[in-house]
């Protein structure tokens, strides 16, 4: 998978992390907001995966 697409797919999934944890919270549902939470720490983790892709790109092209 390239750069672009993890952080595409990166950012998509903190999005729909912190809606799933609104409406967690709004329906007093702790399950669905902690569900939540881990699918906008997964999306974190997938934007950062595509940024070190960027760096390491950038350090080989350079070479």
């Amino acid at each position: 998978m390239g750069s672009t697409s993890d952080k595409i797919k990166g950012k998509a999934n903190e999005v729909a992390g912190k809606a799933r944890q609104a409406v967690g919270k709004a329906a007093d549902n702790h399950e669905e907001q902690a569900k939540g939470s881990v699918q906008e720490a997964k999306g974190k983790a997938q934007d950062a995966k595509g940024k070190v892709k960027d760096a390491v790109k950038k350090v080989v092209d350079k070479a």
